[in-house]
């Protein structure tokens, strides 16, 4: 494995961990990882790059050895404005390389739109979205979440590392174990009751009160201007938000075509967590569109 390096900076206010892998003087890689997971779930992608590449991933807040909000809910703007902070101090003058997994590639594309000055080029892995919603389904979804803060959400921690590891390897049967180990050990830490806690802020499980509008994610779409890779794995089950398969691929097809210069790539024998599963194929594939 490529070695990596771990960098503790101020984002916003919080304790930001970042890691980093490469030369400092290389080309800059920035990838953003997705809901429930860790800057290090890149290691094996990073690994198969053959460029030299000063990668710079960093823990979303909440996630990994990043601070909580210190609040009861997290906000989906927040990681636009956390998105800009970061790139504003490791590249404050130039365009970026960008790319994001699921959550954060639904976080990179809709920034690119509205800073589409700061993308050179851009990398959305499987960053489908969230199902489009109507106006009147406000009323539940702010009665849903008020009924949800009343209640302390918890995580579930594990006796032991292989416990963990055989967790990873539930959600996603192709893992290896080597692979699951190493995730396993930046995904979840020892706790003081000796457990293996996972790493990750509980309030995370709240839903979000605020409806995911998707005429509006669109317009910003619309307005990105850099070239866009749109990379999905064969087997991924990620549609499933959008409702039955059919009508899940017409509406991500039509999303798509809001953006204005984008190349379509499918990974074979590949779950949504395709970084994990066919690291070799996606490095291919980002290496030559970064070409």
């Amino acid at each position: 494995m490529k070695h990596s390096r771990s960098e503790f900076i101020t984002i916003r206010g919080l304790r930001y961990h970042v890691r980093h892998w490469g030369n400092e003087d290389a080309p800059k890689l920035f990838m953003v990882h997705g809901w429930m997971d860790v800057a290090a779930s890149f290691q094996f992608v990073v690994d198969c790059l053959r460029r030299d590449w000063h990668v710079i991933a960093p823990d979303w807040r909440g996630f990994g050895l990043t601070d909580s909000n210190g609040s009861d809910c997290y906000w989906f703007p927040d990681y636009l404005g956390d998105l800009d902070a970061l790139l504003a101090h490791y590249s404050p003058d130039e365009p970026v390389n960008l790319l994001g997994h699921s959550m954060g590639g639904n976080v990179v594309c809709i920034y690119a739109g509205v800073r589409p000055q700061r993308i050179r080029k851009l990398i959305n892995l499987e960053g489908f979205g969230l199902p489009a919603t109507r106006p009147e389904q406000a009323p539940g979804r702010y009665a849903q979440w008020l009924d949800e803060l009343r209640e302390v959400p918890e995580l579930r921690a594990y006796p032991a590392q292989a416990q963990v590891a055989a967790r990873l390897q539930k959600n996603n049967p192709r893992l290896t174990d080597e692979r699951a180990a190493f995730l396993s050990s930046h995904w979840a830490a020892p706790n003081d009751q000796g457990e293996w806690a996972i790493l990750a802020d509980p309030a995370h499980k709240l839903g979000n009160p605020i409806l995911y509008r998707i005429d509006e994610v669109l317009a910003c779409w619309q307005g990105i201007t850099a070239p866009v890779l749109w990379v999905e794995a064969d087997d991924t089950n990620a549609w499933r938000w959008m409702g039955p398969k059919e009508e899940a691929r017409g509406e991500i097809d039509r999303r798509i075509k809001f953006i204005p210069n984008v190349t379509t790539a499918l990974i074979h024998d590949a779950g949504h967590m395709l970084h994990h599963d066919q690291p070799e194929a996606l490095a291919a594939l980002i290496e030559n569109f970064l070409a």
